[in-house]
């Protein structure tokens, strides 16, 4: 896993030719993201997060003790994402990284269109919502070489996992569960 400071995790990904999705070098890549994921306990990675230059991403979340205000996720492989936003409604999310060892305030659409294909190479076009859709945009920013840390809306926010744990986490997730409530995921 990359941490911040590593040239890749600043590179715009490649997209991968659809001829080339059920080849073995691309379902290796992603049996290998799924692994690091769920080994490091992340709600999503990004292929350049393991210095891979292809436009990949993997996204789940079940029981996991990170993040347990975060709404499930099924298992999603996301080859070529695009996003695009509905409206202009936005929601500030208190984001983690596992290549930034901090957390910060990010501005994120509430909802949003996904367009990609998965590891079968079947093409979806869905809607994503609240902190769901913020996951989306969390792993294709990696996908373009962008950072959370760079969208951090207000410096002060900006803390270590134990300070974030220590002082923010409470009022972070009151918050966010009623946020949750609100949109339905």
């Amino acid at each position: 896993m990359l941490s911040i400071g590593h040239p890749t995790l600043r590179v715009v990904a490649d997209d991968v030719p659809i001829d080339d999705i059920a080849g073995a070098d691309v379902q290796r890549l992603i049996d290998d993201l799924i692994e690091t994921m769920r080994h490091a306990s992340g709600a999503g990675l990004a292929a350049t997060q393991i210095d891979e230059r292809l436009r990949i991403a993997v996204m789940e979340v079940g029981d996991n003790p990170r993040y347990p205000y975060k709404p499930r996720i099924p298992l999603t492989v996301a080859i070529n994402p695009v996003i695009e936003p509905l409206d202009d409604e936005m929601v500030d999310i208190n984001e983690g990284c596992l290549s930034v060892p901090l957390r910060g305030s990010v501005r994120r659409h509430v909802n949003i269109r996904v367009r990609y294909f998965d590891r079968d190479g079947v093409e979806h076009d869905e809607i994503k919502r609240g902190l769901t859709a913020g996951t989306w945009q969390h792993e294709c920013d990696h996908l373009d070489g962008v950072l959370f840390i760079d969208k951090v809306t207000d410096p002060s926010t900006i803390a270590t996992w134990d300070e974030f744990e220590a002082h923010h986490r409470a009022a972070f997730i009151e918050r966010i569960t009623a946020f949750v409530e609100r949109v339905g995921s």
